[in-house]
């Protein structure tokens, strides 16, 4: 496994900003605002490598297989999210996307010392959930040095799973052990070293477009409309209704029933367009 730490980390370069206690309100977040607008244009660059891997999780998925994220404080919190959104947004069972974070659940809402040091522990949490061939891993680390992601990619790919790492600094250990490199280099941050800002932002936009793409590849949503939601409060259902209303011409009254009845906008689409 490769734990090089001589290699440059951009992420941990000196801000172009200094002396930000002497900035007024405005001036702290136009400059955060200056620098988030780079974003955009790092993540553009590695649209081919997204793109690539999400054609590879599509066929893996289709065959059954899962997506798994790990990582370790802000980088983990992220892969949580995004798996945690899933099933709500596209109807998907909650064991096919899943985001995995060095400490446990617990480090979701306070960080556990030392967690993320651990080399051997990601292997053990993917092994909990039977993690084989079929399924793919992502390692998401802004510093692309976390021992606890390095360890789970390094052992998922000797066991032959399709392994990505995303991360914000070229030609780190994360991006020579992984299978895809996903590079997004967003610069230093507006405070040194808070990667929780730019190259957090950065991972947001990727994770959604891996997510998002892989459900509009499996069919999970038709036209511009996420048709298998979750019915899961009332603002849903009044989305999913009036999708109905849109789709097939009838009365809001008419759609919710038929929406309540039969449990997701692409099923009663389905049934109503058979009667």
């Amino acid at each position: 496994m490769i734990v090089n730490e001589k290699h440059v980390k951009i992420t941990e370069e000196a801000s172009h900003y200094d002396e930000l206690e002497q900035m007024d309100t405005l001036d702290i977040i136009s400059s955060i605002n200056n620098e988030d607008k780079k974003v955009a244009e790092a993540v553009e660059k590695v649209l081919p490598k997204i793109s690539h891997l999400v054609d590879e999780i599509t066929t893996r998925f289709e065959k059954g297989g899962r997506l798994f994220y790990i990582g370790a404080g802000t980088s983990g919190r992220l892969g949580i999210l995004d798996a945690s959104e899933i099933p709500p947004t596209f109807g998907m069972p909650h064991d096919r996307v899943i985001g995995l974070i060095a400490g446990g659940d617990s480090a979701i809402r306070k960080a556990v010392e030392f967690a993320e040091d651990d080399t051997k522990q990601a292997w053990k949490d993917l092994k909990e959930y039977h993690i084989d061939e079929n399924d793919v891993l992502v390692g998401i680390a802004a510093s692309g040095t976390t021992p606890y992601v390095l360890g789970g990619i390094h052992d998922a790919r000797s066991n032959g799973i399709l392994t990505a790492g995303i991360t914000n600094n070229p030609g780190s250990p994360l991006a020579i052990e992984s299978d895809i490199a996903i590079e997004v280099v967003v610069g230093p941050e507006f405070v040194t070293g808070s990667t929780r800002m730019k190259s957090g932002t950065s991972q947001k936009m990727v994770l959604n477009m891996i997510s998002t793409a892989l459900m509009i590849r499996i069919g999970r949503v038709k036209g511009n409309k996420m048709v298998n939601m979750q019915l899961s409060n009332t603002k849903l259902v009044d989305r999913g209704t009036r999708y109905l209303v849109e789709e097939l011409e009838l009365s809001y009254d008419e759609a919710e029933k038929a929406l309540i009845k039969y449990g997701s906008v692409k099923k009663a689409m389905e049934a109503l367009k058979q009667q």
